[in-house]
């Protein structure tokens, strides 16, 4: 599948405004489940752009921009190409995969960050929430993805512009949040369960506009088993390895995976304006409709 997106972020400031340097998270990384064919960025103001990679090979671009501006805008403008996974069989049995989850060691060498938990503010409420989800035995892989569909189903979806992520007693206490929200539960639970679980950001296909966080950036779950590598679980929407997910980064917090973050210099009221949109190519429509 061939998509286009267009990612337009527009800070608005009520007087100019100098800028430190700011962090952008927007270009994926091409691997075999994604290519990326063509990708522009455009600032306003200008300014010097510098790409590395972070400590999980992120691809970062830190940009500096010139002088004093009331407006600061970044539009990133990708075609990529998708291309589908499938998850391992539910009743194939592999001892690897077992409950409680276990890992080999080299491997939790390299994933001990994503193991253990970044909160630690567990209400009442939260951990009995833990415990009616907690039956560790069978095979990872159905228990995840019935983990998955549990928080899809027994959550109100509802989108929230202010920044920053509500803890995982919040969103259990309050029975709602948006997809930041619902995959922060679902890697913070899981790292209390043993698993290595990490916070992903990137955009969803959503033809039709019928899943919910379609039309922003997305966050969503991965979750590292044995064999079988990082599966993406989005609780959003009861996803899972969905060709509709296009990440861009990975990391151990939400903080860490913002797609854009940065220091301004003066005393301003700012206006955030976002929008994001993800289509099928236009060669991808013409073959459709033959």
């Amino acid at each position: 599948m061939r998509l286009t997106i267009r990612h337009d972020t527009a800070y608005h400031y009520d007087r100019p405004v100098a800028f430190g340097v700011w962090r952008l998270l927007m270009r994926p990384l091409d691997s075999h489940a994604l290519r990326v064919l063509d990708a522009s960025i455009a600032f306003t103001p200008a300014g010097a752009t510098r790409w590395s990679h972070d400590a999980l090979g992120n691809s970062v671009c830190a940009f500096q921009p010139s002088g004093l501006s009331d407006t600061l805008r970044v539009i990133s403008e990708l075609t990529i190409e998708r291309f589908p996974a499938s998850l391992a069989p539910a009743e194939t049995y592999d001892p690897k995969l077992a409950l409680p989850i276990q890992y080999a060691l080299e491997d939790r060498l390299l994933l001990d960050a994503f193991i253990r938990p970044a909160t630690t503010a567990d209400s009442p409420a939260y951990t009995a929430w833990i415990a009616t989800h907690a039956a560790m035995y069978g095979l990872a892989l159905p228990f995840l993805q019935n983990f998955n569909n549990a928080i899809h189903r027994g959550f109100t979806y509802g989108e929230r512009h202010e920044p920053g992520v509500q803890t995982p007693a919040e969103t259990v206490e309050r029975g709602a949040g948006t997809c930041r929200d619902f995959a922060w539960l679902m890697v913070e639970t899981l790292r209390r369960l043993g698993f290595a679980a990490r916070f992903v950001t990137g955009y969803l296909y959503s033809p039709g506009g019928a899943a919910r966080g379609g039309g922003a950036t997305h966050a969503w779950c991965d979750v590292y088993l044995p064999d079988l590598g990082w599966i993406e679980f989005d609780p959003t929407n009861g996803l899972a390895e969905s060709v509709d997910l296009i990440r861009v980064a990975a990391a151990r917090t939400p903080e860490h995976a913002s797609p854009m973050r940065g220091a301004v210099h003066g005393d301003a009221v700012a206006r955030l304006e976002v929008s994001v949109d993800v289509s099928l190519a236009p060669d991808w429509i013409d073959q459709a409709s033959r």
